[in-house]
């Protein structure tokens, strides 16, 4: 009625302003392009391929800004800060190109050819403001905000280069704090002295100002390239690539150890590349990655221990046939990683063929598997031991990360790794005394050891990890519970540095505390495992103390084990202060994982390798997960 009412003239303008604001509608959706649709298809494509498993958070790889150059002097560079992606686009917010526009006010629309004339004129301005807002990101690298992980069976061109994301959308860097700063300082001592007297070979000796081999190839210096990157160390890392890209030969007549050159050389260079977009490291990862595939020639294809990369010929040690089931199947990271880079399914194929026959296996207990498995009879072999330490550790490790690093559909992997704890807790948890430590210890023929390995000490993180990725609680809970253990394997010893392994009393005894430590077991090689977890800790939790606990340790480091002219050393008895008996030898993995921990630990910054983006392999050198096609 109230239409009827109105004058034919009232109801031309109200139909035409209907009109124009229908021709608005359209600009603004024309103008979103393909960004629009690809968001529309990205959160359908989610939708129907979310896990079962609660929490996903599935992530693309980015490339990290390059660092920044470091000064000689650390205190006179003010603006030192660590590497991280910048934050991805919020959808919700979404870029500035999906906001619609008011029209201008000194434009009037009288025609059908005037509205046409301002929809060319608001397309246009779009443009423009969308060129206007694409930059290079800070420290002069370009980043790409949605870059989807591809499946191993297309191959990723070198060639491409990341676009540009928007200013505003990014986040700014968070300033690196003192605690870092000290960590960046002990790397430069460290790295100091491997310039000087070990440039170029596996691991530094900071006492005699010399060197030690043991596959000839620069162990340290690729160990600690990533690091370098997330420090921001750009000199010394510049300095270490050139290295690589002149000096760096796998064509050497060497034997060396499938799982260690994997996880420190292979991981190390693939990091690199995923960190910094240089295709140089990709291309030595790929040499030596096909140098090593002779390992997995053996009847049972159960990897051999050795491979002389360059006869490319394979064999187990002199003593025994068989390999240690850690060493096994805590390779499948990096040659997955390898597969989805190269478009190669071969290095994915093999290490596969192993995790799928060991979760056939008889032998294990409750999910628990022994030490040693034989590389003709592909069978577990000294049947009846279990352990979470040395030879085993990073299988359980690696159950959990492949199937994070997949995108969580492997579930034989999960199944796998969520019965192994569930065998922790049965077998191998109980408490000491007197503090009532939660601690995980052995298993031989029954008769249970208080006997627990620094190693285990990963432990803490992985579970926190998992249960960061939606497993039950229950894990998070023990996590806390093991953590403080570890934390104690360091604060109850007069350096508050840990042994390497630790017996834990079962039964009070007036003046004994939790941890004994027997003469041969008092050496601290500046392990990870425990700076690792308390990393993982506060990340998931924030609990400050985890930072503490980690500063308390890195203090320790330089009290008891730093060399004045450069470099850290291993050390025989953590019992004794005033003589802790330096062993003469900095660990590639001081570099590669302690240090790198450290000042991920110290960090606020949840985007400085977010661990929603990616995943550590076991030598602390991050691997982007993967996202679904």
């Amino acid at each position: 009625k109230k239409w009827k009412q109105l004058s034919r003239l009232q109801r031309s303008v109200i139909l035409f302003l209907f009109a124009f604001l229908a021709v608005c509608g359209v600009i603004s959706y024309t103008s979103m392009g393909e960004p629009w649709k690809s968001l529309t298809n990205k959160s359908l494509d989610d939708q129907r391929t979310e896990p079962e498993i609660p929490g996903l958070k599935l992530a693309n790889p980015a490339v990290l800004p390059a660092p920044q150059k470091a000064d000689a002097n650390l205190g006179d560079d003010p603006e030192l800060s660590p590497q991280k992606p910048p934050k991805p686009p919020h959808v919700r917010r979404g870029p500035s190109n999906l906001h619609i526009k008011a029209p201008r006010r000194d434009v009037r629309l009288k025609t059908r050819q005037d509205t046409s004339r301002v929809v060319e004129e608001l397309v246009q301005a779009d443009k423009e403001e969308k060129t206007e807002k694409s930059i290079i990101s800070w420290r002069g690298a370009v980043i790409e905000p949605d870059q989807n992980t591809e499946p191993p069976s297309s191959k990723i061109k070198e060639s491409e280069k990341p676009s540009s994301v928007e200013a505003e959308d990014q986040k700014e860097p968070v300033p690196i704090n003192e605690r870092q700063t000290a960590v960046i300082e002990a790397f430069r001592h460290a790295w100091k002295g491997y310039k000087d007297f070990a440039w170029g070979h596996d691991e530094l000796k900071p006492l005699s100002k010399s060197y030690s081999e043991w596959f000839g190839l620069g162990l340290t210096l690729i160990d600690a390239l990533d690091t370098m990157w997330i420090l921001g160390l750009k000199e010394e890392f510049e300095e270490a690539r050139k290295w690589v890209a002149n000096s760096l030969v796998f064509d050497k007549n060497v034997d060396v150890n499938l799982f260690e050159s994997t996880i420190r050389i292979l991981g190390g260079l693939l990091s690199t590349y995923h960190l910094s977009g240089d295709s140089l490291f990709l291309e030595k990862a790929k040499d030596i990655g096909n140098r090593l595939m002779p390992a997995f020639k053996t009847p049972s294809k159960i990897p051999y221990s050795d491979v002389n990369i360059g006869r490319g010929t394979a064999h187990p040690p002199r003593w025994t046939s068989d390999s240690t089931v850690a060493e096994v199947t805590s390779i499948q990271l990096e040659f997955r990683e390898l597969s989805r880079l190269t478009g190669d399914e071969k290095f994915q194929k093999a290490v596969d063929e192993v995790m799928k026959h060991v979760h056939t296996l008889s032998g294990k207990n409750d999910g628990l598997v022994p030490m040693f498995i034989n590389t003709n009879s592909g069978q577990f072999t000294h049947l009846g031991v279990y352990t979470l330490g040395a030879r085993a550790d990073s299988y359980y490790e690696y159950l959990l990360k492949q199937w994070i690093q997949g995108g969580k559909k492997e579930n034989e992997l999960l199944e796998d790794y969520m019965r192994a704890i569930e065998g922790v807790k049965k077998h191998l948890l109980q408490t000491s005394q007197p503090k009532k430590l939660t601690f995980v210890g052995e298993l031989a023929h029954g008769h249970f050891s208080a006997k627990m390995d620094h190693l285990v000490c990963f432990l803490p993180g992985t579970l926190a990890l998992g249960a960061h990725n939606g497993l039950t609680a229950d894990h998070m809970k023990l996590a806390e519970a093991l953590i403080q253990t570890c934390y104690q394997m360091y604060a109850q010893v007069e350096t508050g540095l840990s042994p390497e392994i630790v017996h834990f009393n079962l039964h009070a005894q007036k003046g004994h505390k939790d941890v004994e430590i027997k003469p041969a077991d008092r050496h601290n090689l500046l392990r990870p495992e425990t700076v690792e977890s308390l990393f993982y800790m506060y990340r998931f939790t924030g609990d400050k103390k985890y930072q503490d606990w980690g500063w308390e340790i890195l203090q320790n480091f330089n009290k008891y084990t730093r060399v004045p002219t450069g470099g850290y050393t291993s050390i025989n008895n953590v019992q004794n202060p005033s003589n802790p008996e330096p062993r003469d030898k900095m660990e590639s993995f001081f570099l590669g994982e302690t240090l790198k921990y450290m000042f991920l630990l110290f960090s606020d910054d949840i985007d400085l390798i977010n661990l929603d983006k990616y995943v550590f392999n076991t030598e602390a050198h991050p691997l982007p997960i993967w996202v679904p096609a």
